[in-house]
């Protein structure tokens, strides 16, 4: 099982762009030898004891049972299910016994208690040493509040061994007993990497010894605190080992809103994501709303799409496609021989600087709302000096080449950015643009005088459909059959007595204090009409200026608490995504609809 799964989490990391150096096993012979090392060290410095405790015992499965193979409520925050060593909910850390109303998961009967000799971690031995190194910045603040909790209510000695059966590695001078999975398992950390060093030729020793200047760092889940910041570096404390540089937190992904659930039909495996949806768009959504802090992530589905649909195609990408297609059409794919505004070019290099600083200290949130800032602002340098006009007349080419080289090379800027969150996507910009970037030092000379290849789709939107198949509703024992509202028919009378009408988006701007509104100064042929749409969160402003799109024309003025709304703009969708609905290339402001 731990081979097919293994197996089956290799092709998804592979898949969603991840890469290790060594992928490996806590169940190894490194693992092991160090385990025991470790225990023998902690040992001869005085730091394990003995003694016989009362435990959950099984009477119907007749074992003792295992942390994990109890379950009840929480004894601190009254959470119910939770498991026998630790709450999900509050980090709290106890034994079996300690849960109300626990029970066997083996047999689901209540376990009673007998007694067993166990081994015992002395974790107060190393309370000074813990108390300054969760003040040292290896944690962050939150979390070394947290800990002070554990340190107020004083620090217990740690049962490290479980009867058989049990799965790891038995103790040496204890037969029957195995070291407990929280012993064992970080110290797989070093396992790895020392069957890593093998293969390298890597000395171990050297990175692992107290004095090592190699920078070693966690990443784990709000849920293990407990075993990693206090746990964790008293025992490499305690066996003559470095401590970690940091341990980094995060909190869980909730998916809309709710913990995942099989039987909420909100749990959601990379496989099935990957088989539905391109994965560096939710690379893209993760990094776009995580930061350095213990907070859950939601993946609201409606976000998702929203996200997706206008930033990463209508905000970035769409600089590439409006300006490629002009540098291809006219100028035999060859960008102009000198940015227009170098200026603002040195400007976009120049914010590489906080952006690195922001991944530097996993504020990853941070770093992509800095980089679509910027995609907004080569945005609106496009819209301003509009190429598709300035295309209508011959004299103006080589303007035109020179707006769209300016915008290819902002793209670049940004892409670049882009780089550690959507490496796959980048790679192809790269391509796009005949220039490989290793380096962001790479971006410091803009491309000029340079041919480009032809533009490829870099992103597109994603159909909310799609996006909705992520979480299926989950089946109960009554089926209920819920039968569509039928539309009203109305004559082909009443249709005509609608005025649509093609439309030039001509200006729009975000609406203070309307969450959903922008305003869209239109078009309608030679007539300037002002409309207030429920777009808002859908698409920037930015993106639409120059757009078309139909609207209905001899809609009643309608008067709104920002101004009056002269029309409306046709648009398709569901709670999840929102399309505008427009006319195929070549048709003009002013035009019918029939």
């Amino acid at each position: 099982m731990i081979e097919q799964v293994g197996a089956e989490r290799r092709l998804d990391f592979a898949d969603f762009g991840i890469g290790f150096d060594n992928y490996y096993t806590t169940h190894s012979e490194e693992n092991r030898r160090l385990t025991v090392r470790m225990y023998r060290a902690l040992m001869a410095g005085g730091h394990i004891t003995r003694r016989t405790v009362r435990q959950a015992y099984d009477e119907k499965a007749g074992i003792f049972l295992p942390d994990r193979y109890v379950k009840g409520t929480c004894p601190r925050c009254a959470a119910p299910d939770q498991y026998g060593d630790s709450c999900e909910n509050c980090s709290a850390t106890y034994t079996p016994l300690d849960l109300k109303d626990a029970v066997s998961v083996v047999t689901g009967t209540r376990p009673v208690e007998r007694e067993s000799e166990h081994i015992f971690f002395k974790l107060g031995d190393f309370e000074p040493m813990l108390r300054k190194w969760t003040r040292s910045g290896a944690l962050q603040q939150a979390v070394a509040n947290k800990l002070d909790e554990w340190f107020a209510v004083g620090l217990r000695d740690w049962d490290v061994s479980r009867d058989a059966p049990y799965f790891g590695f038995e103790i040496p001078d204890a037969p029957g007993k195995y070291f407990y999975v929280w012993l064992d398992a970080p110290v797989g950390y070093m396992a790895s990497f020392e069957n890593l060093c093998a293969r390298r030729g890597l000395d171990f020793d050297a990175y692992w010894a107290p004095d090592s200047r190699a920078e070693l760092h966690h990443f784990i889940g709000k849920d293990i605190l407990y075993f990693h910041s206090l746990f964790w570096p008293a025992t490499l404390e305690g066996a003559g080992f470095r401590k970690p540089t940091s341990v980094h937190a995060h909190g869980f992904l909730t998916i809309n809103g709710e913990k995942m659930s099989k039987s909420r039909g909100t749990f959601v495996t990379a496989r099935h994501y990957l088989d539905l949806l391109p994965a560096e768009h939710l690379r893209y959504f993760l990094a776009a709303k995580l930061g350095s802090g213990l907070d859950d992530i939601d993946m609201n589905l409606a976000e998702f799409a929203t996200r997706i649909n206008a930033e990463l195609v209508g905000k970035l990408v769409n600089i590439a496609s409006r300006c490629a297609s002009f540098i291809h059409r006219g100028h035999d794919d060859r960008l102009a021989s000198a940015l227009p505004d170098p200026e603002l070019y040195r400007e976009f290099v120049a914010t590489g600087q906080s952006i690195a600083a922001a991944y530097e200290s996993r504020e990853f949130a941070t770093a992509v709302r800095e980089i679509m800032a910027l995609a907004d602002r080569a945005n609106l340098y496009i819209d301003r000096h509009k190429p598709w006009l300035a295309a209508k007349d011959p004299a103006r080419a080589g303007e035109v080449q020179a707006v769209c080289t300016q915008g290819l090379n902002l793209f670049r800027v940004l892409m670049t950015y882009l780089k550690p969150v959507m490496p796959a996507t980048a790679e192809r910009a790269e391509a796009f643009l005949g220039a490989p970037v290793s380096h962001w030092r790479d971006i410091d000379k803009p491309l000029v005088g340079t041919a480009i290849r032809q533009y490829e789709p870099l992103a597109t939107r994603i159909d909310a459909t799609q996006v909705g198949k992520l979480v299926e509703t989950p089946m109960t024992g009554k089926q209920e059959t819920t039968v569509a509202a039928q539309p009203i028919e109305i004559s082909a009378e009443e249709f005509a007595r609608l005025d649509l009408r093609i439309a030039r988006i001509e200006a729009a701007s975000l609406v203070e204090g309307a969450d959903r509104l922008l305003e869209l100064g239109v078009d309608i042929g030679g007539e300037r009409r002002t409309i207030f749409a429920g777009i808002r969160g859908h698409y920037e402003p930015a993106q639409l200026v120059g757009r078309h799109v139909i609207v209905v024309a001899n809609l009643k003025p309608r008067k709104l608490r920002f101004g009056v709304s002269q029309g409306m703009v046709l648009a398709a969708g569901d709670d999840s995504a929102l399309f505008l609905v427009g006319p195929d290339s070549g048709a003009v402001a002013g035009m019918k609809v029939s």
